[in-house]
């Protein structure tokens, strides 16, 4: 059969001879062949292989491959077969013949078990030995769900390998985990079975023609991008997906992944990464590409709480009750929609707001990526007057158009202010006509506008890109781990946020507007009362509890109006402290709760006395103070790299000394104490910053600490019950000189050592936290309300 088809083609001319034909041949085996991804897409992008192909000298079959029987299964694959469609470019007798043989080419198989692989491994290799042929190749297209990935892989590795020689590609579709633990489970296993080199993990949106045209583009057009592509001349980037449809059908699958996971994980983080990334020296080597993405997902700044809005339209909820037969009274906080602030720390980039978005029953259907230039000048002459190709007035942006939306084609976009970018034309054509349509606030005639010769479908060109072995097109597991370690941090934090409520479609007007408000996201209007229907109390509903708690004040409120609280409390006694003795010694505690106040006073307290303030530490973990456990780490990165303090003003615990950490020979916590008498008067802080953690510990002191609970030392080295186990920390005594000291207590999970703490008197022993007393100062408990009322 194989030998009749080539001969058909070399009569067509599609072949140049037999003898061209033998390089070698590839089989092709689509896994989830009558799914609906292979339906719409997969074999509509391998027939256009077949037709791009055909006369590259390689011989091809196709094995559609599903757990369904063999004739149910195979009347399926081919009515879908039959409704392929070639390039509008094709002559119809050319692409009749070319359907017909790509048909014959074709066949389905049952793969359910391991004689099944080993069945179609035989008929492969009956199959080349009968035509005389070489085997090139053989690609694996997994177009199944991922649970099934290891047994496949199992039987692939073990039955269906080609032999040494010919290459193995398999093709992975997303999703690829669910978070960093589940994508490092499924990489370590399928690693058991294939090499790196060996897979393919797609993203459909690198085969977008618009986002695989990024880095060409910056390459082609490094002489006028070399000079403005930095922080300098970059105002913002914006990246956004935005879809009409809602997610019924799909509700359980959106349950467990929601628009992050789905789409700003995967897709726009590929885009962010073509952007941002260095270019390499040469583009077409694969190795060099995907280290310069890896570099640039490393440079991205981790994100915080406050780095998003998420949303959820509002039929979402009986979608999901409806499809997932739950009850009337199950709430879901998956968003389906949601705008996120990144930043890198790249010298590059630094400082420049990135903001990716997606969503969900929005008003349109439109993807883009656009790059905003800032504009520094002043024109005189009137706006009406203004030449789009002369005037610096008017906005510089270029627009890689993604597709659909007002343009409804793949597009880039080059302001005719900036310059005229250089295109390949054998790809890419200028478009002209439409002059009165508006693009992101402009003309269309104010850009040079370029759309693709000759559009193709995203998987196409993927395909092709597996066929050439392009590496660089898809994901490798270091770059995916990356990214999942990337977004890991932020989708935990989220878990249990409740989506801000939007109507769907026309009618979401500006509810889900948002802004940069001091490097964090918010929205730019307050939450519409109708679309609110609370369970049980919402913030608004409270107000700021003052009372006592342990004979001392207590500061009681959400989280978010605590934290803003303690951050006005902490200024005030800042100030009073540097009109009192010209400086404010603030010591402040590790660990988690206090990274919500050092961004709050980063980012709104711009009138702090931060030149006449000293910032000390209340305990340190024993690790190089450039390791993420360390708690100066965590105070450098959330505070002190966003304010300006005086270096000498801050005073890090010397916990490692001579190359090695917290030996006590070495005198760190003497040397600590002795720095405090001599810089803070009688060694009483103007405040200390405290937390308490589940067993009733403060600062580094534990249950049953041999130092520190009480004695003569200021500073001394403990043990934790947890890594890392060596700590350095405040002794009670010293803690107890202060002036004032705050405790901050937060989350569900102190709820309980708050209830103990409550009841029980003064015993430092078993609860540290107890004996926390200012001898001659004051004592105020912060504590939001989960932590208060459980």
């Amino acid at each position: 059969m194989l030998r009749r088809v080539l001969c058909t083609m070399l009569l067509m001319g599609a072949l140049p001879s037999l003898a061209e034909a033998s390089q070698g041949h590839i089989s092709v085996v689509l896994l989830g062949a009558t799914g609906d991804l292979a339906k719409k897409y997969l074999w509509q992008g391998l027939f256009q292989l077949y037709i791009d192909q055909v006369s590259s000298g390689h011989s091809f079959t196709f094995h559609g491959a599903a757990l369904t029987d063999l004739e149910p299964g195979q009347k399926l694959m081919f009515d879908v077969l039959k409704r392929l469609a070639c390039p509008p470019d094709e002559s119809p007798n050319r692409c009749a013949v070319l359907k017909d043989q790509f048909l014959k080419l074709s066949q389905y198989h049952q793969l359910k078990t391991a004689e099944n692989y080993t069945a179609l491994n035989r008929e492969i290799e009956m199959l080349l030995h009968q035509e005389g042929l070489k085997e090139a190749g053989r690609i694996f297209y997994f177009s199944v769900p991922p649970f099934a990935y290891t047994e496949i892989a199992r039987h692939i590795n073990s039955s269906c390998r080609p032999p040494p020689g010919a290459w193995l590609r398999v093709v992975l579709e997303k999703p690829f985990g669910h978070d960093l633990e589940s994508a490092q489970q499924m990489a370590a296993e399928l690693m058991g079975f294939f090499r790196e080199e060996e897979m393919y993990r797609v993203d459909h949106y690198l085969g977008k023609q618009a986002v695989a045209h990024i880095l060409p583009f910056r390459d082609q057009n490094r002489q006028f991008l070399d000079p403005i592509w930095n922080r300098h001349h970059v105002e913002r980037v914006e990246i956004v997906l935005k879809e009409t449809v809602d997610a019924k059908g799909r509700t359980s699958f959106y349950e467990q992944y929601g628009v992050i996971r789905d789409v700003l994980q995967n897709h726009l983080t590929e885009a962010l990464m073509f952007l941002t990334m260095e270019l390499p020296g040469n583009l077409s080597k694969a190795e060099e590409v995907l280290q310069c993405k890896l570099q640039a997902l490393q440079s991205l700044r981790g994100l915080e709480k406050q780095s998003v809005v998420v949303g959820q339209y509002q039929a979402y909820a009986s979608h999901v009750q409806e499809e997932l037969q739950k009850g009337q009274d199950y709430v879901s906080t998956t968003p389906t929609f949601a705008g996120v602030l990144v930043h890198s720390d790249s010298l590059r980039w630094e400082g420049v707001p990135f903001l990716l978005t997606s969503g969900k029953a929005l008003d349109e259907r439109v993807g883009y990526v656009r790059v905003l230039f800032k504009n520094r000048a002043y024109c005189t002459q009137s706006e009406a007057l203004r030449d789009a190709g002369h005037s610096q007035c008017k906005p510089k942006q270029i627009v890689f158009y993604i597709g659909h939306g007002v343009l409804n084609t793949p597009a880039v976009l080059v302001s005719r202010n900036l310059f005229r970018p250089i295109m390949p034309k054998s790809s890419w054509k200028e478009v002209v006509g439409q002059p009165n349509l508006h693009v992101f606030g402009q003309l269309l005639s104010d850009y040079y506008v370029y759309s693709p010769v000759k559009e193709r479908d995203a998987y196409s060109v993927l395909i092709s890109n597996i066929y050439h072995g392009r590496k660089d097109f898809f994901i490798t597991t270091e770059n995916l781990l990356a990214s999942w370690a990337f977004w890991t941090p932020l989708l935990n934090s989220i878990s249990h946020q409740a989506p801000r409520l939007y109507p769907g479609g026309v009618e979401n007007q500006n509810f889900l507007d948002f802004e940069m408000v001091s490097g964090e996201l918010a929205f730019t209007v307050a939450e519409p009362v109708e679309l609110l229907s609370p369970s049980g109390p919402m913030p608004s509903d409270y107000k700021t509890i003052q009372s006592k708690f342990r004979q001392s004040p207590l500061v009681s409120a959400w989280s978010e109006v605590l934290i803003s609280q303690l951050a006005s409390d902490v200024e005030k006694t800042a100030g009073r402290a540097v009109a009192r003795s010209g400086q404010f010694h603030l010591a402040l505690s590790g660990g988690s709760s206090p990274v919500a106040l050092f961004q709050r006073l980063a980012r709104h307290h711009y009138d702090f006395p931060w030149r006449h303030t000293h910032l000390w530490l209340v305990d340190e973990r024993c690790v190089p103070l450039t390791d993420p456990e360390s708690n100066f780490f965590s105070l450098h990165n959330h505070l002190l790299q966003n304010i300006r303090v005086p270096y000498f003003n801050v005073h890090p615990m010397p916990v490692h000394m001579h190359q090695r950490l917290c030996v006590e020979e070495d005198g760190g916590a003497e040397l600590y104490a002795k720095e405090i008498m001599a810089l803070v008067a009688n060694a009483s802080f103007d405040l200390v910053l405290l937390g308490v953690g589940t067993d009733g510990h403060t600062a580094s002191l534990f249950p049953h600490s041999e130092n520190g609970l009480e004695g003569t030392q200021a500073v001394v080295l403990t043990e934790s019950p947890v890594k890392p186990h060596q700590r350095m920390s405040f002794s009670l005594p010293l803690i107890n000189k202060a002036q004032q000291v705050f405790v901050l207590v937060m989350g569900k999970g102190k709820h309980d050592i708050t209830t103990l703490i409550s009841r029980v008197g003064r015993e430092p022993r078993k609860w540290p936290i107890s004996g926390v007393n200012p001898s001659s100062g004051q004592l105020v408990w912060y504590m939001d309300y989960e932590a208060l009322l459980g």
